[in-house]
């Protein structure tokens, strides 16, 4: 069904956002027409993901869904990097670490808890990415942030370039780590659920194609999508930082938020942690860093220094993911406690 939706968002999406751009249609309307059809194209560059992962094995297959998982935001973030808009990109790095662990953990917690009273998934893999979480946002984010202050604007730029290429190191080890050193290594003790071998949706060259179509319809759309920020925000009062935070994060990963609450309900709870905690891992030790890199190519360089309710805001995300999840186990108040969170939050920036 809701693939359904997706296919039509699309087929009438794609040529109308092209008519739309070319013909100075509304800005208001078309910021509506690019968002919908951004989450539709993001839903088959997914499913094309995942049917390739599928076909190559889990280590090439890891390795695609690191650089794909997260590409929508990131495609959209390098147009707002050229458009010199450095507030979005940062705020829309702390929306998808925000809307990851605290709307879509929360849904998925929530939703999966009102069907299953007790739904659990594997602890060390919780107790490794909170980890991986404290060291990505509570560490690598803070440090640059507090240095800073002191620092010529320079100085603080080669500090986020050092710390760019420290956490892509260490991100590319974790992957070595989970996906071949230590595969299968650490493992529930009881598996009361009997594993069906997947089948790929589509074969590895149909997938191939729609993955490159749905990436060139993105790019194309998201360089649109950016032009309309300005007069959108200035329409509805919103500043770049709401925008980025809640707007572009949504935006950006809703085809993926839709996939974890669907897991959850499903009872699949090591499938819907992983896409909420594995995502905002790739966003913090992948897709930050790659952007901090990329935008030394542009006019204006981004720091990887964030303001203090981004950060502030980040940090209470973790701190409550880690003590919700770290026990493996979660019921639908846990994810209503998130919901919670992260509506409080939303308020917060809508009206700094």
């Amino acid at each position: 069904m809701i693939n359904k939706v997706f296919l039509i968002i699309t087929i009438i999406g794609v040529p109308l956002s092209v008519i739309g751009h070319l013909l100075h249609f509304s800005p208001l309307v078309m910021f509506g027409v690019y968002c919908l059809t951004i989450i539709a194209l993001a839903s088959y560059m997914g499913r094309a993901t995942e049917s390739l992962a599928i076909v190559t094995g889990p280590r090439i297959g890891g390795l695609l869904n690191a650089t794909f998982g997260n590409a929508v935001e990131l495609i959209i973030s390098i147009f707002s990097l050229k458009a010199g808009l450095v507030t979005i990109v940062l705020a829309s790095l702390t929306g998808s670490v925000l809307g990851n662990l605290l709307l879509v953990g929360g849904l998925s917690f929530f939703v999966g808890g009102l069907k299953f009273k007790r739904q659990t998934f594997n602890v060390y893999d919780a107790r490794h990415n909170s980890g991986l979480l404290v060291f990505s946002v509570m560490v690598a984010f803070v440090i640059p942030e507090v240095f800073s202050k002191g620092m010529s604007e320079q100085n603080a730029i080669s500090l986020s370039i050092g710390t760019s290429i420290i956490l892509i190191f260490l991100y590319l080890a974790a992957l070595l780590f989970r996906l071949v050193t230590h595969r299968g290594v650490y493992t529930q003790e009881e598996q009361n659920v009997t594993h069906e071998e997947e089948t790929a949706e589509w074969t590895a060259k149909r997938a191939f194609v729609i993955l490159a179509l749905a990436t060139i319809a993105v790019a194309y759309i998201s360089e649109s999508l950016v032009e309309t920020f300005k007069i959108v925000g200035e329409s509805f009062g919103w500043s770049e930082l709401f925008i980025g935070v809640i707007i572009v994060a949504i935006v950006g990963n809703a085809a993926e938020h839709i996939s974890a609450v669907l897991m959850a309900y499903k009872n699949r709870m090591d499938v819907a942690v992983e896409i909420a905690i594995g995502s905002t891992l790739q966003v913090a030790m992948f897709v930050a860093p790659v952007l901090v890199l990329l935008s030394l190519l542009f006019q204006e360089s981004m720091p990887l220094v964030f303001s203090y309710p981004e950060l502030i805001a980040m940090f209470s995300a973790v701190f409550l993911t880690v003590i919700v999840s770290n026990d493996g186990d979660t019921n639908w108040f846990e994810g209503a406690m998130l919901l919670g969170a992260y509506v409080i939050i939303g308020i917060g920036f809508y009206l700094f």
